[in-house]
């Protein structure tokens, strides 16, 4: 079961478990908040091992049900609002969905395979952001650096983190987490910086970046994550905690300034067209200064590493957003649009 499996990680990774494990069933439960979208699973609809269930984490006895129904064995628990302005709006949604909701997937599997955790997994995946900021020149995040969140997002994250560590020490449920650095690729929600960028080049609107744009970030293919979820899924050891970055640090101006010029090449548009467009507004509250991450145990561990380059990458992202531009006109409507503004309108 991959709760928020309709999400930008979530439909990668149950595209390749549903293409590359053709005998495994994959139960997609997801409630289909604003960042869930079914749209995203269409290339896999019909497949056989694929079944949809419309659910929200927090309700038990609907965790419950699902599990029961369809036998479930693994959880890969990627259901979470995962953007940290939202999180400055609305703290009471963030420790909902990831501390009550991941506790309720907790406490739910720890019942249903209360008489026999063999074979069963429950994985959890989170976020470099849970180890806080690193100064330049500091040395990346490992997996025993200490907890220091700083942001409603991030402090709900590393609250989720710690329920499924008690659950594993105290009620020897199978538990396995990673953390990840920053996702890119095709799918993702248009309010995270990348896509917003590519959109707002297309549409010649206004490109904001926070503060200075010194920030710095390290930046994770999806697929690249996607393989590494599959493999940890299989391989990994419960217990133990995995770290999934990219190797690729860049500040959040490098990063703007490298997507408007992919995005103006693609569009066939002078060089330094869009240049212009880059608008700096006022520092989001808390904002970290930088994320690095030592995926070396994940690497001499279990073998995996990241394939893809973040011009590769990027290219790729650009490509994929541009040809598709009907599911970016139908998600950057309505209610995201609102929020947009809310955000980013006044500054």
């Amino acid at each position: 079961m991959v709760t928020g499996g309709a999400g930008f990680i979530g439909c990668h990774v149950v595209k390749r478990l549903i293409r590359k494990y053709p005998a495994v069933r994959v139960v997609v439960y997801d409630a289909l908040t604003y960042a869930g979208n079914l749209a995203n699973l269409a290339d896999i609809e019909g497949q056989p091992g694929y079944v949809f269930v419309r659910g929200d984490i927090t309700d038990a006895a609907a965790v419950e049900r699902t599990m029961r129904n369809h036998d479930i064995d693994c959880i890969i628990n990627l259901a979470a609002e995962s953007h940290v302005d939202r999180s400055i709006t609305d703290p009471l949604l963030f420790a909902r969905t990831k501390v009550m909701g991941t506790l309720t997937l907790l406490y739910t599997a720890s019942r249903v395979w209360e008489d026999d955790t063999g074979g069963k997994l429950f994985y959890h995946i989170s976020t470099d952001e849970v180890y806080g900021s690193l100064g330049f020149g500091e040395r990346p995040f490992t997996e025993s650096t200490p907890y220091a969140p700083r942001s409603p997002y991030s402090a709900s994250k590393a609250s989720s983190d710690h329920f499924v560590r008690a659950f594993g020490e105290t009620y020897g449920l199978p538990v396995v987490i990673s953390n990840c650095s920053n996702n890119y690729g095709p799918y993702q929600f248009p309010e995270k910086l990348i896509p917003l960028v590519i959109n707002n080049v297309g549409n010649n609107r206004p490109i904001p970046v926070y503060g200075t744009g010194e920030n710095v970030r390290d930046w994770l293919y999806v697929e690249d994550h996607a393989a590494a979820i599959d493999l940890i899924t299989d391989r990994g050891v419960p217990g133990e905690t995995y770290n999934i970055g990219g190797g690729c640090e860049l500040s959040n101006l490098g990063l703007v300034k490298m997507i408007i010029s992919l995005t103006d090449r693609r569009l066939g548009r002078p060089k330094g067209a869009s240049d212009g467009l880059v608008t700096f507004v006022r520092d989001r509250s808390g904002h970290d200064l930088r994320y690095a991450i030592d995926h070396s145990k994940i690497t001499a561990e279990l073998g995996w590493r990241p394939s893809t380059g973040l011009e590769e990458g990027l290219e790729k992202t650009v490509d994929w957003y541009i040809g598709n531009t009907g599911w970016l006109d139908n998600v950057t409507s309505g209610e995201y649009m609102e929020y947009y503004d809310r955000m980013y309108g006044g500054q």
